[in-house]
């Protein structure tokens, strides 16, 4: 079923449209093989990154001057949701990107906006966020990877040390990375946007995951990694900033694509219960069944409220980090309820790889994890309403 749309304006329903051509045409066909494929021998999409840039779909909620689509961040992320419903690691990916270029669009020197932003809105670039390490990972404050002046290159700096979890790690055109420039604790952050072809940068082995294997996820090592000062975006001491604020937008990019993966997981059980005949009629007749699929409804409809007004506040220049969080929250949340109950809407058959739910499922996962886990979120809801 197409989701209803209230879209602002008329490029607005045609970017809506031209997403859905590129899903149905593109992604859908593939998406199956693909995903299954990259579980037994990790690979990785890049060519589909190339068509959804090409169309202007990388670059949305960025300003025209730089590159970017122009667009309010309400209509990015529902082009994220139509993507999430035909394959979610793309729908990941696309958030990803648009997370990478945050901290230059919104901090960075005009020099900056026209050496690196310029390529990271063009389509052709494709970006990785570096925050996470083995050892921190709610407490980014707690990280370890430094960069040290290089006094033998004028302003230029070293980064030493691991990043963890890192989307698109070895594919990435650059790194936007947040290490450690002095021992100030929190304080003691900055973020650098390190080449992807540095000298010392290397990778780990992709990480065996339960899902999202087309979302290659990869350790991202520095060993010395030579960097020149005019990549440090913002002060000195700034990351902290750069990063929380980025996530806040972050984590609407993935409200939105488990959006989308709930629907389509309950297009897919309505369907099905439509067509499953038993007892000489279909399943859906049966009101305990029929009820089920009205509470995934229900939830996706919800879901697609909180982040839409969540992005509303953003578009408007209004404080959104608390609705961000209720949306990251109920959108995940939703997902993965409405994955498992699209499993139990198809019985036997949501339970083998004959159908997509068992994998909508295992993607619907770790949606609760990335991004701030839904511990976290609670955490700053309730700061939010306790200490507001």
């Amino acid at each position: 079923m197409v989701a209803t749309r209230l879209l602002p304006s008329e490029e607005a329903h045609d970017l809506i449209d031209l997403t859905r051509e590129i899903c149905d045409k593109e992604l859908r066909p593939r998406v199956d093989a693909a995903e299954a494929a990259a579980a037994v021998d990790p690979q990785f999409p890049r060519d589909v990154y190339k068509i959804l840039g090409r169309a202007g779909l990388l670059s949305l909620p960025y300003a025209e001057e730089w590159g970017g689509g122009g667009q309010p961040y309400e209509v990015y992320l529902q082009v994220v949701e139509e993507i999430a419903s035909a394959w979610m690691s793309v729908a990941v990916g696309v958030s990803v990107h648009s997370l990478t270029a945050y901290p230059v669009a919104t901090v960075g020197t005009d020099a900056q906006k026209q050496a690196l932003l310029t390529g990271m809105l063009s389509g052709d670039q494709l970006g990785a966020y570096c925050l996470s390490e083995p050892l921190a990972g709610s407490d980014i404050g707690s990280m370890t990877t430094r960069a040290t002046p290089d006094g033998s290159a004028g302003d230029g700096w070293t980064i030493k040390g691991r990043k963890a979890w890192i989307s698109h790690a070895g594919h990435a055109d650059y790194y936007t990375s947040f290490v450690r420039t002095s021992d100030d604790g929190g304080r003691g952050l900055s973020c650098f946007v390190v080449p992807g072809v540095a000298a010392g940068l290397t990778f780990g082995a992709p990480e065996r995951k339960m899902g999202l294997h087309c979302d290659t996820v990869r350790e991202v090592i520095y060993d010395t990694v030579p960097v020149d000062g005019d990549r440090l975006v913002g002060t000195e001491g700034q990351g902290m900033a750069i990063a929380l604020a980025a996530l806040d937008s972050g984590r609407l990019g993935i409200a939105a694509a488990a959006t989308g993966l709930a629907q389509s997981a309950l297009d897919l059980a309505a369907s099905y219960a439509k067509d499953r005949m038993q007892f000489g009629r279909p399943i859906a007749d049966n009101q305990g069944l029929a009820f089920m699929v009205a509470d995934m409804e229900a939830a996706v409809t919800g879901a697609r409220a909180a982040y839409l007004h969540a992005a509303r506040l953003k578009d408007a220049g209004r404080a959104f980090s608390k609705e961000a969080a209720v949306a990251k929250l109920l959108c995940t949340d939703a997902a993965m309820r409405v994955t498992t109950d699209a499993i139990q809407v198809l019985g036997g058959a949501g339970y083998t790889q004959d159908f997509p739910a068992e994998r909508m499922f295992r993607e619907a996962k770790v949606t609760q994890i990335f991004e701030g886990t839904n511990q976290i979120q609670r955490l700053v809801i309730s700061r939010h309403v306790l200490k507001g």
